[in-house]
């Protein structure tokens, strides 16, 4: 019977157990090389939820496209690595799931790990790291490692150097990013208010009063007539909110108004949550306009671009490719979000200079590739700058022969 095997072992390979006389690496700045998760569960914070996901939710459309660059050119490369990272990283996951999941990582944890792994030479997946903790570790070559450790009490050491590593907050630590205790202070601010306006709830819902009764009563009568106050006219049961007594008892109601932030604090507070993340109330709901767009994506999305376009070039290829040329760029159509007036307007100007095909057109305008196009159309307007005088006078730069004709006829012959 075939035995099966654990997501662990599916993801890491039967790997050899840890290698002796591995130490803990000694950092520059004397701290501990220990990254470990947020502890304070701030993904359950509908606040934090809200604003990661606008993040994440549009980082996860950048596209990664494999591209070699020869001398100046930039020519598209394919092939298997573009395919896995496009559409299927890992069996598990989209390449929307994946980059989602690996932002989403980074912003909570400020520090996001995935693991590529290989056939060969041919990469097969990449698999986001979610540990724990992750310790940096070295050798007696001064080789640095990661341990991972995981809530099953599993463990994994890995060469860093095969290890996709992103990071935010990177300042104090000298391989990790730093921890999102800054915030800690307004989203307990925020949980308090919350659970303040929901008691509030519950407390303007019920009576809470004093009952004096007339004459003198022994106290476990006062303390059965009370109880029995209690059962009939404060439990949920009585939902006309009102009570009756007789004329041996008065019941003298306490007003209590819990006291709440107001509007503006509470704004304030849900700001600063956005502020950390990025975003603002409009990105989170969507409401945003081509301008508002533009801000968040160059503030916000394209260091997210360029950040994992470095770290999946400097770990998915060896020093010779990336020295052919070899580079994973992550790209987003900008122009999708750009009002319809924007995007005729720059289609009039960019398809006529060659700078898109047909299709990369019809794609900002969201339709589907056509069957020839992607070539690119040029007007006979513009000509190559280094033979404009044969354009205009027929000469050649150096007085060669005359070459008399019509303006176009130059212009198609370059």
């Amino acid at each position: 019977m075939k035995q099966k095997r654990s997501l662990f072992d599916i993801i890491f390979g039967r790997r050899p157990k840890e290698q002796a006389g591995l130490t803990q690496l000694q950092l520059l700045n004397g701290y501990s090389p220990v990254f470990t998760a947020w502890h304070n569960d701030p993904y359950s914070a509908d606040i934090v939820r809200g604003a990661v996901d606008a993040v994440a939710r549009n980082a996860a459309k950048l596209k990664p496209k494999h591209i070699k660059r020869i001398g100046k050119e930039i020519m598209p490369a394919g092939g298997q690595t573009e395919r896995v990272l496009q559409v299927r990283p890992n069996p598990n996951m989209s390449a929307y799931d994946f980059l989602y999941k690996m932002v989403t990582t980074l912003l909570i944890d400020n520090n996001a790990f995935a693991y590529p792994v290989w056939e060969g030479q041919t990469l097969k997946a990449i698999w986001p790291v979610n540990c724990t903790q992750a310790e940096f570790v070295e050798d007696s070559s001064k080789t640095i490692y990661i341990r991972f450790r995981f809530g099953m009490g599993k463990q994994v050491v890995l060469p860093y150097s095969e290890v996709l590593h992103l990071r935010r907050h990177f300042y104090k630590g000298d391989l990790s990013g730093e921890s999102n205790a800054p915030i800690n202070n307004t989203l307990e601010a925020i949980h308090t208010t919350n659970e303040g306006l929901g008691q509030a709830v519950k407390t303007s819902a019920n009576l809470r009063g004093i009952i004096k009764y007339q004459g003198m009563l022994k106290e476990s009568d006062i303390k059965a007539n009370r109880d029995r106050f209690v059962s009939e006219y404060m439990s949920m049961n009585n939902d006309g909110g009102i009570a009756a007594l007789d004329a041996k008892a008065d019941y003298i109601e306490l007003n209590s108004e819990p006291k709440m932030i107001n509007a503006e604090q509470m704004k304030e507070l849900r700001d600063n949550v956005y502020r950390y993340f990025g975003v603002n109330e409009n990105i989170v709901m969507g409401a945003y306009d081509e301008q508002g767009w533009d801000a968040f994506y160059e503030s916000t999305i394209e260091p997210l671009a360029v950040q994992m376009s470095l770290e999946f070039t400097s770990k998915l290829f060896t020093a010779g490719e990336r020295g052919r040329g070899n580079e994973i760029m992550f790209e987003a159509n900008r122009l999708a979000y750009a009002s319809t007036k924007t995007k005729v307007a720059m289609m009039e100007k960019l398809i006529p200079m060659g700078l898109l095909t047909i299709n990369e057109g019809r794609e900002i305008f969201n339709l589907a590739p056509v069957e020839g196009g992607d070539k690119r159309l040029v007007s006979l307007n513009y000509v190559d700058a280094s033979k404009q005088n044969l354009y205009q006078t027929g000469e050649g730069d150096e007085g060669g022969d005359s070459q008399k004709g019509d303006p176009d006829s130059a212009a198609e012959g370059t």
